[in-house]
């Protein structure tokens, strides 16, 4: 990786502003139900804290569109943050002006400010350069380690850079140098598998990874739209119609390095208890629709991460938050972790099967950003790496 971290810049008694994704699920009385992005945080608070750093940190939580939205305040995550650090996390309920300005002057080395939901301020989404200049301001450093936001060219995300001396934090390190490793330079074969709804998602990601991947497995309902393009009937399945054509280029071009299923799990209604059987994907009855991918599917895909040297994973190979049609993804998130290869999984979906299913602490790499990880397998740049200063 070619962008500085927190290892090449200087930091004592300099006050550095530290993006970081926050953007954890709640309950409805506001407890946080999945503190992973948090404690994903914490190797880069903590190393500038022993570097005699004081540390002010921001994140987004939610859509709150530009006005504060109690529901969506970070208090949970000074809390939380107060708990894991073992040291008071204060929090401002602003995110920048004068209450944040006479908090971040009586900062000393050691202490920790936690700024409030940066979303709640209008000009965070559009990058206004307004914003940007006033959140720099109250730093001497920044450091983005948000590589779940990476992807969006927001103030805080992106424009703060371009008015102090930044870097990458350890977390948003890791994901570059893992991620570009395995498009660069993978441990071969290169096995990828993409799962979840819709082909419209990943055509990019398709597109980019023909040209590096050894084999792309295909699941999920994306599949269908695979399907229909080769025309079999799909019944009540989720087809993307207007993505036929794309899906019928795309299998041309790639030949055999693109696995389709072949065979499937099929429910008479999208639910729990529909009445459910084994077909091939061209044996899908009318009011039929496919949910999982089926035992020879399963076993298919798992042969092909057993030889993998890398395998890349991004989305669920069924609808896995019903636990009649979450075997087919949880006997691949088993046959990654069962494998010698390298194992990273794309975030999002995946990364929950990987840790409902128990086998997270298996797998090589996790990685923290669902959107971001996409559009970097796409092979874009993303906006909140490309500002940080290079080494």
């Amino acid at each position: 990786m070619n962008k500085k971290t927190v290892y090449d810049i200087a930091v004592k008694g300099k006050r550095v502003l530290v993006r970081c994704d926050f953007n954890v699920p709640l309950d409805d009385q506001g407890h946080i139900t999945d503190d992973l992005r948090i404690q994903a945080a914490l190797p880069t608070v903590r190393y500038l804290l022993e570097q005699g750093a004081a540390v002010i940190l921001c994140s987004h939580l939610g859509r709150p569109k530009g006005k504060p939205v109690e529901s969506m305040r970070l208090n949970p995550i000074a809390l939380r943050l107060s708990e894991l650090l073992g040291l008071e996390v204060r929090k401002v309920d602003q995110v920048v002006g004068p209450v944040v300005e006479e908090a971040v002057a009586a900062l000393r080395p050691g202490d920790v400010l936690l700024l409030e939901n940066t979303r709640f301020e209008p000009g965070e989404e559009s990058n206004d350069p307004e914003l940007s200049r006033k959140l720099a301001a109250l730093a001497d450093v920044y450091v983005n380690d948000a590589f779940g936001a990476a992807h969006r060219a927001h103030a805080s995300t992106a424009g703060v850079a371009d008015y102090l001396p930044s870097a990458a934090g350890l977390l948003m390190g890791r994901e570059i140098e893992v991620l570009g490793n395995a498009l660069s330079a993978p441990q071969r074969p290169l096995v990828v598998i993409l799962g979840g709804a819709k082909i419209s998602d990943k055509i990019g990601v398709i597109e980019n990874l023909l040209t590096i991947a050894d084999r792309i497995l295909i699941g999920g309902g994306m599949a269908n739209t695979f399907f229909r393009a080769k025309g079999y009937e799909m019944g009540d399945s989720l087809v993307e119609d207007g993505s036929v054509e794309t899906a019928r280029d795309l299998m041309a071009r790639a030949g055999d390095k693109l696995v389709l299923p072949v065979d499937a799990v099929v429910a008479d209604a999208f639910s729990a208890d529909a009445q459910s059987r084994v077909v091939n994907p061209d044996g899908v009855q009318p009011g039929w629709r496919i949910l999982d991918i089926g035992p020879r599917t399963v076993a298919l895909f798992s042969e092909a991460v057993a030889g993998a040297g890398t395998v890349i994973w991004n989305g669920p190979m069924g609808v896995f938050e019903m636990a009649r049609f979450a075997q087919g993804t949880f006997a691949v998130a088993k046959a990654l972790a069962e494998s010698e290869a390298i194992t990273i999984i794309g975030g999002g979906d995946s990364a929950s099967a990987v840790e409902q299913s128990g086998v997270a602490d298996a797998i090589t790499h996790i990685s923290t950003g669902g959107g971001a990880s996409l559009e970097f397998l796409e092979g874009r740049e993303l906006p909140g790496v490309a500002v940080l200063d290079d080494k």
